[in-house]
Order: C-alpha cells, then structure tokens, then sequence
C-alpha cells in the first residue's frame, strides 16, 4: 500500500480533484501506521445515510454473512483494508458524500428486500447499477444537449475531435469510480468508465455537483440499469492522454466502438 500510494502522480487530470487530501493520506500512511487509522485523521466529519458517523474499521470487523453494504448503513464503519481500492473509496467518501450516502442507501434497502443474492443468485438490476457506478463511473458535465447526445450515441470524434475546443467550458469529466481511480494509477488506452450524464456548468461547485448527481440518480431510481450508462474511453478525453491530440488516435474501433447492437 505504502508504495503504490507514493508512486502516484497526484497532477494528472484524473487525480487533481482528489490531490490535497490523497497527498496527506499518503503522507499519514508513512507516519501514522493502518490505513483506517490515517483515513479516521484525513476523511473526518462525515456521516453516513442513517446520520450516523462514518467511521473506517479493520476488514475483520465485518461479521460474517452480513454484506458490507448492509454492516455501513447500520453502523457508519466502513470495513477497510489496507490497499489502494479502499484508500479511493475513502476519498469518494470524503469528496462526494451525498452521492455515497445514497448508493450506500439503495444497496442496503435493495439487500433488506432480497437478501445479499436475489432469488436469480445475483444482486438485482437497481443494486447491480448501483455497485457499477460506485466502482466504475464519471460524470459527464455538459449544457449543450447535442454533447450528451454524441455521448450516448457513441459518436466519438463528434465528441473528442469536432468539439475538441470545448472541452473544461461547455463539457467536462469528473471521476468518481473508486475502482476507476485505482485502474487510472497505471492508465492504458482501453480503460473505459461508465458515464452518467449531468446537465451543470463545469465550474460548478463540488458540493453542487454532489447534491445534483444523487437528485438525479434517485430520479431515475425505478429504472437505474446498467444501461443507464454511457462507455466512455477515458483515455479518448481531451487533456488525458497525449497521444489523443492527433485525431488517428480515435480510429481504434477496438477501443472507441460504434455502439452497442439493438
């Protein structure tokens, strides 16, 4: 953990929102011993759902047979391990607690209902979306319709070579995946994240971005699928990666597929 957390480079694009409080966690790691023990100095004051306070606790403070999801929204303490996966998931916490106290909300309600597998031995559509978007998603910031349109059309140089230029003024990427975060540590060209799309200015304030993005997602809450999503290549944002400034870069169909089959 140690290691991996200091080779991080805190100012690539991906990483800038999460720099100063990633940064000290890193430093705390060194000094301050186990992971939880730093994340309870570094990622204070939060609560979770329920109003209770968010406190993270050794992996093996979760009893056994009762889901991690369900053992949060009970008690506030995040089971936490000493790696990068968790020390992201503190941050997300930290960053967009709002959005987290909802999903955390959704998937307990979701688990109460149905058990920790649904009678198909899987988690069900809504909790299924929800543990993607945790893991996995960016929000696409955009107030010109037709952005999001290129976006869910899978119109990849409409949307990265045409509107190039707008890119950080009338669009924008913001991480929020956990697992996303941890892949983006060593980035390769086919990362791909799952995409909601958020009708705000790009300079929004976090916390208006936060409270926007759960309002929307329990909007759509009766219909939230996997599908709901948008693929979105990462490494296809501008700014993100170097070799995406020569427009041959967007011709790897492998990578920047036309879409999915009806």
């Amino acid at each position: 953990m140690r290691e991996d957390w200091r080779g991080i480079d805190w100012r690539r694009p991906w990483f800038r929102l999460f720099a100063e409080i990633g940064a000290a966690i890193g430093h705390g790691v060194d000094a301050e011993g186990p992971l939880h023990a730093t994340l309870n100095r570094r990622v204070a004051g939060l609560r979770n759902a329920r109003g209770l306070p968010l406190r993270f606790v050794p992996q093996d403070r979760l009893p056994v047979d009762t889901a991690y999801e369900s053992h949060i929204f009970a008690t506030g303490e995040v089971p936490t391990r000493d790696n990068l996966h968790d020390a992201f998931n503190a941050l997300v916490w930290r960053h967009f607690p709002e959005t987290k106290q909802w999903l955390n909300r959704l998937q307990a309600e979701e688990i109460a209902r149905a058990g920790i597998s649904n009678a198909d031995g899987g988690r069900g559509s809504a909790r299924d979306a929800a543990t993607l978007f945790d893991e996995n998603a960016v929000i696409f910031l955009y107030e010109d319709a037709t952005l999001e349109a290129a976006l869910r059309d899978f119109q990849w140089r409409t949307l990265f070579v045409d509107a190039r230029a707008r890119w950080g003024t009338d669009c924008a990427v913001v991480p929020f995946g956990h697992a996303l975060l941890e892949k983006l540590v060593t980035p390769y060209k086919s990362v791909t994240a799952h995409a909601w799309p958020l009708r705000l200015p790009v300079n929004s304030p976090l916390e208006a971005i936060d409270h926007a993005l759960a309002a929307s997602l329990e909007a759509a809450r009766d219909t939230l699928r996997g599908r709901s999503f948008a693929p979105l290549p990462v490494m296809g944002v501008p700014g993100w990666c170097a070799d995406n400034a020569d427009p041959a870069y967007y011709d790897d169909r492998s990578v920047f597929r036309p879409g999915r089959r009806r």
